[in-house]
């Protein structure tokens, strides 16, 4: 069913439903339902020629499977209350630096299976709801610095069925929300380049999101194996390289090896690599907790130690008075016993003293 039959019944079923189409705010190459635009299969070759008019706010508006090659950078300016635009199954190359500016309400985008080459730094500047992007089956050989800086709502990417050799981690490490990533058949070279972008990868999927296989071409040592299952051994030249690496002529462009040890075909410039302000202001929290925890054992460890201290030592010196007074005591009470008894015995007798004398015995008693 397509052509004007279609769009009869379209226009009848929301007549039924007691939905108001304003006159003349349905191109007539679509067909318009409430809040949906439909526009695929029309064999459109130009956005241009639809003239949406300044009064449709559509919801959703599809444009797939048509020959659309160019787009004005105004197409869209109108529909600021537009959540979904599906563009793919076109014939793009390259889309206006300002095509998406004042979408902000849109969540869902698709521009896969286009024939897109190029993509401009800022095309998706503003867009801070988006959740979903598929730029699968396109012709895009390498992602432009900053192109995913405003979505860091995303939640769901594909890159898949690209030509992509090559992804830098800090093109990533702003989306905190995203859970699935999509990034098949596409021709990866997995040295040196791709060992921050594979570190992102494994903390991604550790934090519970998805990410396809990532199966290198290059070099010919790990050709055919995801990039996950290579070995860490095998990276472990990239650290040494890159403290021997000195600035050329230029002072600001490195080179990359692959795992093979050869160069490169390209110098890269020695990328910008935001920190993610989140995930330090978290650790500096762990690590005050954790210090502060450790102090505060410390310190009681330390007031427990010094009352133990003094209580041992208070009970050594009541120990050490007791075993001194005890012997004292019982001294003087066996020497007051002692001269009761004495008082009780009789005087002794002294004995007779017999004096010599010039041969003479005399009794002490006698001479008395």
């Amino acid at each position: 069913l397509q052509g004007q039959p279609l769009q009869t019944f379209f226009v009848a079923l929301v007549w039924l439903l007691g939905v108001v189409v304003p006159a003349g705010s349905c191109p007539s190459a679509c067909i318009c339902a409430g809040t949906d635009v439909g526009c695929s299969d029309q064999a459109l070759d130009s956005l241009v020629a639809i003239q949406l008019p300044m009064e449709t706010h559509s919801l959703h508006l599809d444009l797939s499977n048509n020959q659309l090659s160019t787009v004005d950078s105004r197409s869209f300016f109108n529909l600021s209350q537009l959540k979904y635009l599906n563009l793919s199954s076109n014939s793009f190359v390259e889309l206006p630096p300002a095509l998406f500016r004042g979408l902000g309400m849109l969540t869902e985008l698709s521009i896969s299976n286009s024939s897109l080459e190029i993509l401009n730094g800022d095309i998706f500047l503003g867009l801070t709801k988006l959740r979903h992007l598929d730029l699968s089956q396109n012709r895009l050989a390498s992602l432009p610095q900053g192109l995913l800086e405003d979505l860091q709502g995303l939640r769901w990417l594909s890159l898949a069925m690209n030509r992509l050799r090559v992804l830098q981690r800090s093109s990533f490490e702003l989306l905190k929300d995203l859970q699935g990533l999509k990034l098949a058949e596409n021709p990866w070279e997995c040295n040196c380049s791709m060992l921050e972008f594979k570190h992102w990868m494994e903390w991604m999927l550790y934090r519970g999101g998805h990410v396809d296989a990532l199966d290198c071409t290059l070099p010919t040592s790990v050709q055919g194996r995801d990039i996950r299952t290579v070995p860490a051994e095998m990276f472990g030249h990239c650290k040494s390289l890159g403290s021997s690496r000195k600035e050329d002529r230029g002072g600001s462009q490195l080179c990359s090896k692959s795992l093979d040890g050869l160069e490169g075909e390209d110098c890269l410039k020695q990328r910008y690599r935001p920190n993610s302000m989140r995930r330090a202001a978290g650790t500096v929290v762990v690590a005050g907790v954790v210090c502060g925890t450790v102090c505060i054992m410390m310190v009681v460890a330390s007031t427990y130690g010094c009352i133990y201290a003094l209580m041992a030592a208070k009970y050594h010196q009541e120990q050490r008075d007791k075993e001194e007074h005890v012997p004292h005591r019982d001294i003087k009470d066996k020497y007051q016993e002692q001269e009761e008894n004495n008082e009780l015995l009789p005087e002794p007798v002294e004995e007779p003293k017999i004096i010599v004398s010039e041969g003479f015995v005399f009794s002490r008693e006698v001479c008395v």
